[in-house]
């Protein structure tokens, strides 16, 4: 069903500027892979530039013009009609958005404003599907609920985890499994975390309101319950801000999204490696999913035309050209499973 090449026009020079967020991530990576996503150099032969995961990725705007695309999926749409569900945009797919984590969501590095990444690409083929146009909002993490319970955004794609509680308030489809990355210094001498007792006096960025947040939280209290002294937590708003932090050595480490930290490693001229990933809900786990209000008629279409995707293979290109493969689904399910209730709270 792909109706247009995915394959980005341009390709990453050897010291190109990737700026991600807030803070400015210098990428100066030689030819070869960026966690898992090939960096091409002009010197590459085309076999190069496709080894191992597929096409080099274009950081600018451009990357947008380049995402794979799909044709309507007659049963959604048809679907999307028979619900009712009215667009806050009339023929628009209003998606919010968090463009602070590369190879997630990220904003353009020549513009600075355009929104690329592999969720934004989720999007498009949710729009596509449904025959829509997008509309891409960046929007804090922590405003993105709101903003979808209220009809401001149609959609969430910004590597939402399903909870038993957001499913009180959301509907969601999946689409891609959730691990957690911790990121530190390189020369720092943590070696590895995988439990509470491991972070034990570390100080820890964290994102706010998010289930990483919310597993520092317990084993903080696992910690305390045990007399030993918990982590310090501290909150940026984006992964290259803290990814600065870690880099002065401000603090220790960093727990987010797995594909953000791989990738940070990678990308961050030797600076930074990854010492432990977890489970996403632990000691649950749950999926990534695109989400909308409860109820409203849309999930049905959605999750139709990501399934569809997942099916023709169009979905798998969307991972493919951001390194994420090893974090796909067999297929897409409304409201799966997800973390109780209480877990990490």
């Amino acid at each position: 069903m792909t109706t247009q090449d995915p394959t980005p026009t341009r390709r990453l020079s050897r010291k190109q500027k990737l700026v991600a967020g807030l803070g400015a991530l210098v990428v100066l990576a030689a030819a070869g892979t960026v966690t898992g996503v090939a960096v091409a150099s002009k010197h590459d032969t085309p076999e190069q530039r496709t080894a191992a995961t597929g096409p080099a990725f274009d950081p600018n705007a451009s990357n947008a013009d380049s995402r794979v695309r799909i044709d309507q999926v007659p049963a959604a749409v048809k679907q999307l009609k028979a619900s009712g569900f009215k667009p806050v945009t009339p023929g628009t797919l209003t998606v919010a958005v968090s463009a602070s984590a590369p190879p997630l969501a990220f904003l353009a590095a020549d513009d600075n404003s355009t929104v690329i990444g592999e969720e934004a690409d989720i999007a498009q083929l949710v729009a596509d599907g449904l025959g829509l146009k997008l509309k891409l909002v960046n929007v804090s993490w922590a405003d993105w609920p709101l903003g979808v319970q209220s009809g401001k955004y149609d959609i969430v794609s910004s590597n939402v985890t399903v909870t038993d509680e957001r499913k009180k308030l959301f509907d969601f489809a999946s689409t891609r499994q959730d691990l957690l990355g911790f990121l530190v210094a390189s020369d720092s001498k943590i070696t590895s975390i995988r439990d509470a007792d491991d972070i034990s006096g570390l100080k820890l960025a964290v994102s706010s309101g998010t289930n990483q947040e919310k597993v520092l939280l317990e084993w903080n209290k696992e910690l305390s319950r045990a007399g030993k002294q918990p982590a310090t937590l501290v909150y940026y708003d984006d992964t290259a801000a803290s990814s600065l932090a870690i880099a002065s050595h401000r603090i220790d480490g960093f727990l987010g999204p797995n594909p953000s930290s791989q990738y940070t490693a990678a990308a961050g001229d030797g600076k930074f490696k990854v010492v432990g990933t977890i489970q996403g809900g632990w000691p649950s786990t749950a999926p990534i999913a695109v989400g909308t209000a409860k109820g409203n008629g849309l999930i049905t279409p959605v999750h139709t035309v990501v399934q569809t995707a997942l099916e023709d293979g169009d979905y798998a290109k969307v991972l493919t050209r951001w390194g994420l493969q090893d974090e796909a689904v067999k297929s897409s399910q409304i409201n799966p499973k997800g973390i109780p209730a209480g877990v990490g709270s």
